[in-house]
Parts: structure tokens; sequence; C-alpha cells
């Protein structure tokens, strides 16, 4: 029994804690660069399914262990939903334990953006893709050690994955 209510108290932290973005964050700043990719809310809303356009567009989150890649060992990539745009590699995928997909790395590093996120009392950095502004999850410095030391811990939901 104390190991039952161990594991539920454990899997409710990784679930706050792990990647914890809940909807209505603070949207990224005005002063950020303008984006190469502008569409209004309305054409991303037909462009993206419902949970993509709530995660990347509203900066929201997925629950963990509740979403289509936490758990792929395939291999292939990770491309936006929105965009097609290749961004992370199975290859660089590791277990975090947190319910989400996490990547030691991103394909190419100027395809994504850095984002300073103090929603909710927390400070965090925020990965967003950069063509367009998008929130994908948000990056942390618990990765593996022997890879890097980062943790970008994503939403399936901002991914489409093609499978090599």
């Amino acid at each position: 029994m104390k190991r039952l209510i161990l594991i539920a108290i454990t899997a409710a932290s990784v679930s706050f804690f792990g990647c914890q973005n809940i909807n209505g964050q603070d949207k990224v700043a005005s002063n950020q660069p303008k984006r190469k990719i502008v569409k209004t809310n309305a054409e991303w809303k037909k462009e993206l399914s419902p949970t993509a356009y709530e995660i990347m567009v509203e900066r929201g989150t997925e629950p963990p262990f509740q979403n289509p890649y936490y758990n792929n060992h395939q291999k292939g990539i990770y491309v936006s939903a929105a965009t097609g745009e290749p961004l992370f590699s199975s290859n660089d995928k590791f277990e975090s334990g947190t319910g989400w997909p996490s990547f030691v790395k991103p394909i190419d590093p100027s395809k994504i953006e850095i984002v300073h996120d103090s929603s909710y009392g927390m400070d965090r950095d925020e990965v967003i893709e950069k063509s367009t502004g998008f929130h994908l999850g948000h990056v942390f410095d618990d990765g593996p050690a022997d890879r890097g030391g980062k943790r970008y811990c994503m939403n399936s939901a901002a991914f489409k994955f093609v499978k090599k």
C-alpha cells in the first residue's frame, strides 16, 4: 500500500512539474523577432489538429504518458506539425521518465528559439519554433550528462513523426 501511495505521489509530481505548461501561459514577448511564417489564428486552426493548435498556438501542454510519442521507439525524425520542418531525431531521443518525448538536442539549433518563461511562478526556458514562434515544450538542464546534459521536453502534438 505504501508503495502504491509513493508511486501515485511520484506520478503526480512528474505530471505537475515535468513539463508543466498550462494553457494561458504568458505569450512570447512582443520584442521577439518577426517570424517568417505569419498566418491568422483562423488559418492555423484550419491547418492544425485541435490538439496541435491548443499546444502550439495557445501554448498548452498535453497530459504525460497520454500522448503519441513519449514511448515511440521507431527510427525517424520529428517534424513540426505546423511547418513540416525537421526539428528532432530519434537518434537524440531518450527515456526521461516524465511521460513526454525528450531529446538531448535539436537537429538544427537554428530552427528553434529558447525564450524565458516565468508563468505560474516558475522560471523555465521555453522552446519555440523559430519560424512561427509556436510553443514546442521546455528545455531543462537535467538530461544525460554524457550527452550534453539537456532535456528538451516536448509535446507530441507539436510534431508529426516521419519514420525512416
